[in-house]
């Protein structure tokens, strides 16, 4: 495996991030149409019963790894065959043992929801493509390990294109929660078949004591801080769906999806090149800084106006498109996940950045506070407030950016406001102008355009007056890693 130096470091995560986004932008957007009209055709209760499953099958994932394949990823190292051969080999077996677990449990998980037939073929079908996507594993972290994310992003595109195209299709045609079923297992096999084409590799099956003891010690800690994430979101979410309506949970998981689509679309881009890149600069404390600022830069110049937008124009999304109004009871939540996300923006780079640096420990401990707070805090909230109290809690915990700012400025030197500041101002400028002219202006669909790109004028503009000197540096820098190409 190659090792890189700074400027190399550099060049390929500005690539990368280019790629991932620019490559994954229509894709998104086509993803975010195609989840709109979805909410036309399908009913609350449709997505509810989506919701819940998938995050059954996101908490039964987590028993199939122990976290080799961040071990490898972060690895320092050149990582040999034999590592790959024994995550593989470890990672199967426990991916065998969930499926045959979790396929054995059918009977069980129907019964526990009152699942009709087609809630439980959905569930054996995302059980099947869990399957499909361990085996996507050690190929995807060869190519992380190379940096060589404008190949990672394709099977991606594969994927979310394939999976779109066919549920919008069946959902239109009146298939419901089967529309889901279809897709998902359409989706596994040909996103399996793209990523050995691009990154092959021969599966091995091996055991090197040495290697497993070696990638475990790291592997372990964050298998353990996943854990926590998983009992926080996913289990919350496999616990909403005993105690509140299909319906219900679909107004969380629509609130949520929405909100949260800034952050599929920069964030989980960003995400992905921060933790390999941050970790080949973990030597370096003068680089790690500029990187860790410049992501918090980037991210919230994108994240902070998106969020705001969202907030303000859904109401008359509502009223506009035909069949929509049924999601109302969603707004609420939605503000309060938009909270969330926005604030996310801020603390999930560093957290994977404290991770990248070996301080998987110090992120542990975060997530267990967050993971308490949540499950003590929402069962309350629920009783006091219905539905809408989920997501009023998830916007109070995300305050808590504040002490993993402190937290991660201990063991790096960065000024986190400077960063955000500059963004924000803009955000909320760009904010109360819109919310003063939205119920003018937006009369159709054309015109919820122009609003857009008219508000998107306003935030730019305000941006640049306000950090012109960053903005102009940035952008020079960006340009001189692409003549290095």
């Amino acid at each position: 495996m190659e090792e890189f130096d700074i400027a190399t470091v550099a060049r390929r995560s500005i690539h990368g991030v280019v790629a991932l986004v620019s490559r994954t932008f229509i894709i998104q957007i086509i993803s975010q149409i195609v989840g709109l009209l979805l909410t036309i055709f399908l009913a609350p209760s449709d997505y509810g019963i989506f919701f819940i499953v998938s995050s059954v099958i996101v908490f039964l994932s987590y028993f199939s790894d122990v976290g080799l394949a961040a071990a490898l990823i972060q690895k320092k190292e050149n990582i040999t065959e034999e590592e790959l051969k024994t995550t593989f080999t470890i990672q199967q077996i426990l991916v065998i043992s969930v499926v045959l677990i979790a396929l054995l449990s059918s009977q069980a998980v129907s019964s526990f929801y009152d699942l009709k037939n087609e809630g439980i073929y959905l569930y054996q079908a995302l059980i099947i493509a869990f399957f499909m996507s361990s085996l996507k594993t050690i190929p995807s972290i060869i190519l992380e390990r190379k940096l060589q994310f404008k190949k990672l992003v394709i099977p991606e595109i594969v994927e979310t294109f394939s999976f779109n195209i066919i549920v919008l299709v069946l959902a239109i045609k009146g298939f419901g929660v089967s529309s889901f079923t279809y897709a998902v297992l359409v989706r596994g096999i040909l996103g399996l078949i793209t990523i050995y084409a691009i990154s092959p590799w021969r599966i091995q099956v091996g055991f090197s004591k040495v290697a497993a003891k070696r990638l475990l010690s790291y592997g372990i800690p964050f298998q353990a801080n996943s854990l926590l994430a998983l009992i926080k979101d996913n289990l919350l979410i496999v616990y909403l769906g005993k105690v509140l309506p299909f319906a219900q949970v679909g107004y969380i998981g629509v609130a949520q999806k929405l909100a949260f689509s800034p952050l599929r679309l920069v964030m989980d881009n960003v995400i992905r090149i921060m933790f390999p890149s941050f970790a080949r600069l973990a030597h370096d404390k003068n680089h790690l800084k500029i990187a860790v600022e410049k992501s918090l830069f980037a991210v919230s110049l994108l994240i902070f106006p998106s969020v705001i937008g969202i907030v303000i124009l859904m109401p008359h999304l509502i009223n506009i498109i035909p069949k929509y109004q049924k999601w109302e009871p969603a707004l609420l939540s939605l503000t309060f996940f938009a909270i969330n996300a926005a604030l996310s923006s801020i603390t999930t780079p560093l957290t994977n950045a404290l991770n990248a640096i070996g301080k998987i420990k110090v992120t542990l401990y975060l997530m267990v506070f967050w993971t308490i707070s949540t499950w003590i805090l929402t069962p309350l909230a629920i009783i006091y407030y219905g539905f809408n109290g989920v997501a009023g809690v998830s916007a109070l915990i995300s305050v808590s950016v504040v002490a993993v700012v402190i937290i991660t400025k201990k063991y790096i030197e960065f000024d986190a406001l400077k960063q955000i500041v500059k963004p924000l101002v803009a955000s909320l400028v760009m904010g109360v102008i819109l919310n003063s002219i939205v119920s003018v202006l937006v009369l159709n669909i054309f015109t919820i355009f122009i609003t857009v790109l008219f508000s998107g004028i306003v935030y730019f503009g305000l941006l640049y007056l306000m950090a012109k000197a960053e903005i102009k540096s940035d952008i020079r820098f960006v340009t001189k890693q692409f003549k290095k190409l």
